[in-house]
């Protein structure tokens, strides 16, 4: 770890410098523009999509910068910007940034979401990805659905198709996953082993139709192909899965066949993540929406690359990591 002066004006951050190598450094505590608050984190998850940057790719830039890429933060606003109304500090919010691996974050002041009452962990951007892949996949209650890869994602995926009355199949290579897809509502578990046997059994299970949608939420080749084999005749496949290890190969002929719709779920506007993450938080605060159950791991700051590697390793239990600065450790492990 880097050393600095331990004044106000600094704070702990940490910094990815090396594939699978994490350093905490001390650095400047950063200033609030005019349309911008600093948060004081209490903590951020560990998304997937960091994977890549963990286990390194040729077009990666190491260094990274403090804090980066953490993007699901919540905590406490610390300092608002000169031009910023309807916020104040000691407010909790979650928010949109890409430094939450640190004591303090910066965002725009558009970009926060009040956290719902009793919400002590609010991986709000995942949250809001959930809520927005959902409204992609326009289930309708009564429908065949199946979720192909049980995380954090396809589980709250499970939940919400369940919860507006659909009938769910869950797919996973682990037996946990399973269980937990089957707490949040779905009416079939099923292991993926060999894609024939996975399709087979579904089929069966849908009277030969396959189904009304099928979200792909695992991010790998295998489970893209099982996903398309799965999907009924005008029917639906939603791309949720992060893929960024190679290109794909998709089996056009089927898709074009079956006559098909396939969405890729994924948003880029960010006005798109902070409407998901209000609408997230209404669901939380009304019940519609339960993530605690997937809160499975949680780490100080000190401790993110044994966070880093639990997300990668996967182990027995694990479905939701999540990082808080040793100052707020408390309250955020104990949520």
């Amino acid at each position: 770890m880097n050393t600095a002066s331990n004044s106000g004006e600094t704070m702990r951050a940490a910094r990815i410098v090396a594939p699978r190598k994490v350093e905490i450094d001390e650095v400047a505590r950063p200033q609030p523009g005019p349309l911008q608050v600093r948060v004081r984190v209490l903590g951020c998850g560990v998304c997937g999509s960091n994977l890549p940057v963990w286990r390194g790719r040729p077009w990666f830039s190491y260094p990274f910068e403090p804090g980066a890429p953490g993007h699901e933060g919540w905590g406490r606003i610390d300092e608002v910007g000169a031009e910023v109304t309807g916020v104040s500090p000691g407010d909790k919010v979650a928010f949109l940034s890409d430094h939450a691996y640190a004591e303090y974050d910066l965002a725009r002041a558009d970009s926060l979401v009040r956290l719902p009452p009793r919400s002590e962990i609010f991986p709000g951007e995942a949250l809001g990805c959930a809520v927005n892949i959902f409204r992609r996949c326009e289930i309708q209650p009564g429908q065949t659905v199946a979720v192909v890869g049980v995380g954090f994602l396809g589980a709250l995926l499970v939940q919400l198709a369940a919860r507006c009355g659909a009938r769910v199949i869950a797919l996973s290579r682990r037996a946990f996953a399973l269980q937990a897809a089957l707490g949040c509502g779905a009416t079939e578990a099923i292991a993926l082993g060999k894609s024939a046997c996975v399709i087979t059994r579904v089929m069966e299970w849908t009277g030969g139709a396959g189904c009304h949608c099928v979200i792909e939420a695992a991010g790998e080749q295998d489970a893209l192909d099982i996903a398309g084999e799965l999907v009924a005749e005008r029917g639906r496949l939603v791309i949720a899965g992060y893929h960024q290890d190679s290109p794909r190969r998709v089996n056009m002929q089927l898709w074009n066949w079956r006559g098909i719709d396939v969405i890729n779920a994924h948003e880029r506007d960010p006005r798109r993540y902070v409407a998901g993450m209000k609408a997230a938080a209404a669901q939380v605060s009304e019940g519609r929406l339960d993530p605690e159950p997937l809160y499975t791991h949680g780490f100080s700051l000190d401790q993110i690359g044994a966070a880093f590697a639990a997300l990668d390793e996967r182990p027995d239990g694990f479905m939701k990591a999540w990082v808080a600065p040793p100052q707020s450790e408390k309250a955020s492990l104990c949520g």
